[in-house]
């Protein structure tokens, strides 16, 4: 069969399908060496994680959004008014308590890496007939990545996703563990028949979808199941998230549009470009990351002491984090008119 790629074999390989195999067997082959990282807070690890990474993936969104002149004035509504509505919701959920902002908003983010997952999933899928071979993976892909979150919420983790104790009101949930765990590797099994049946029958095999399949049920499984390490988390959670979306822009906004789509965006386009378009973006990404240091979380940069009051928090706070909802909001919207 003619496997669907995003861009071409090569860049969805090494972009978009192989960052969670790969981390994975960085830290099976360097373990010992990542929890001692663990211990130690890294300026760089931070860098390069959350900054270069996880941020830099919020606005990479702008490529693809309010940076194209008639996507904004297509759909004005949308792209004025998420950010507005955005803003007043994060001042609003504020003012019931720091654990519940960033535990809606961690929920609201797990959410949005769920769908990324059924996503690319549907990409890889296209040209394949709505039958029950797709609800098979469809029922796969979301059970790789919400099983996974269930197991965290009903068992104490060594990691966050924002803050500590985000989902501990979870903890008063019923002991489902068990019941779920069976039907988790029921479902693995009956996916696995599925595979196999379909390549004995009609001699086809998806090899993005698969493996993306398959990435999902390993970076989610080891990142929060097997291993119970902070650093492990981060690294499959915002590398595996995080580098395939930035590929995934690049590759449809910018390498595969002309010059005269692209308008002022044609820079970013040669081999150079991509270059300009990840410095751009991580000066983009450090520039929010270094207000929230030296406003909010004060954890890397000692040289900036600045006070700031519990009431101008309640501005600070929702306005630092209203590029990221946004980001989550707009993601539900922006996809579905690519078939």
């Amino acid at each position: 069969m003619k496997q669907p790629w995003i861009h071409n074999a090569k860049s969805d390989f090494w972009w978009i399908l192989s960052p969670s195999f790969i981390i994975l067997l960085i830290i099976f082959l360097f373990q010992k060496q990542i929890e001692i990282l663990q211990s130690e807070s890294n300026f760089y690890i931070w860098l390069f994680l959350i900054v270069f990474v996880d941020v830099s993936h919020v606005y990479s969104t702008l490529f693809k959004t309010y940076f194209v002149k008639k996507e904004v004035q297509y759909r004005k509504l949308l792209y004025y008014g998420l950010p507005i509505f955005s803003f007043v919701f994060c001042v609003i959920l504020f003012q019931f308590g720091s654990l519940v902002f960033w535990s809606v908003l961690a929920l609201i983010a797990v959410f949005h890496f769920v769908r990324q997952q059924y996503g690319f999933m549907r990409l890889y899928a296209r040209f394949e007939p709505n039958d029950f071979y797709k609800i098979i993976d469809e029922i796969a892909i979301y059970s790789a990545t919400i099983y996974p979150m269930l197991y965290w919420f009903s068992t104490p983790r060594n990691f966050t996703w924002f803050v500590e104790n985000e989902f501990q009101w979870m903890g008063k949930l019923p002991n489902y563990l068990p019941y779920i765990t069976i039907i988790y590797f029921i479902i693995i099994g009956i996916w696995l028949l599925k595979t196999v049946s379909v390549y004995l029958k009609f001699k086809e095999f998806n090899i993005p979808k698969n493996a993306v399949i398959v990435g999902t049920f390993l970076s989610w499984y080891f990142g929060i199941v097997y291993f119970n390490n902070d650093l492990i988390f981060t690294l499959l959670n915002v590398i595996s998230h995080g580098i395939p979306y930035i590929a995934l822009i690049y590759f449809k906004e910018i390498r595969e549009k002309s010059n005269k789509d692209l308008q002022w965006m044609f820079i970013f386009k040669n081999n150079f470009g991509v270059l300009l378009f990840l410095v751009l973006l991580f000066f983009i990404a450090f520039s929010e990351e270094f207000l929230w240091e030296i406003l909010v979380w004060k954890e890397y940069f000692n040289f900036v002491n600045i006070e700031v009051s519990s009431f101008l928090l309640m501005i600070i706070v929702p306005l630092l984090s209203t590029p990221q909802l946004t980001h989550y909001l707009l993601d539900g919207f922006i996809w579905k008119r690519k078939k």
